[in-house]
């Protein structure tokens, strides 16, 4: 049985460390067809995107619709070409970032048109939706005290991260049911019972 789980949450929370724990997790119960992936920048035209819209050449400023189009360009291809296919074969996709990302940075963060967003996420994904979207809450200065490199994102001003986090809990408290709110200040250790509790409902027998 397929399973789509998206992690989400402002510039360092954590996403990654987890979503490898999770994957070493299922693989362990004999889970093989894992997959794990991000956006942006898994393939080879995505990486291509990635660094136009994260760290672009000296001296190019990225309209923010640029951004918002970049970002919905590499959603596109890489729900064609990466993700489907692999649920359609009955894997599990763990994805660090996707649509919600697009709403939060470009839609809150950025202040671009979120019903335009959404409807543009629709056509963009053709309506893929996570069965789960694990919500990685931190405050937006300590998650980038933690980060070593910053990309033209992160290096942007600390109230722009606030909206975003605001954004982010404002899609969780509309959809319930998808999201789950992990407090990503805890320990690792901590954090990674609280995603393992947030997931536990859609594996059914696997465990």
């Amino acid at each position: 049985m397929s399973l789509f789980v998206t992690f989400e949450g402002v510039e360092g929370a954590g996403k990654t460390t987890q979503i490898v724990r999770l994957a070493t997790r299922l693989r362990s119960m004999g889970r093989q067809d894992i997959l794990v992936t991000r956006e942006p920048g898994d393939g080879a035209l995505c990486r291509e995107l990635r660094q136009l819209v994260l760290d672009p050449p000296v001296g190019v400023s990225v309209d923010e619709r640029a951004e918002l189009f970049i970002m919905l360009a590499d959603r596109s291809q890489h729900v064609a070409h990466t993700i489907r296919p692999h649920l359609d074969h009955g894997g599990v996709v763990l994805c660090d970032r996707y649509a919600d990302s697009s709403m939060a940075y470009q839609g809150y963060g950025r202040g671009l048109d979120r019903d335009a967003i959404a409807s543009m996420n629709q056509f963009a994904t053709g309506g893929l939706t996570p069965h789960r979207t694990l919500l990685f809450d931190i405050d937006p200065g300590v998650g980038l005290t933690r980060q070593t490199h910053r990309t033209r994102m992160e290096g942007e001003a600390i109230a722009f991260h606030t909206r975003i986090r605001d954004g982010f809990q404002q899609m969780a408290a509309a959809e319930p049911d998808r999201f789950r709110i992990i407090d990503a200040s805890l320990p690792p250790d901590n954090v990674y019972d609280l995603v393992w509790g947030a997931v536990q409902d859609l594996l059914g027998d696997a465990e």
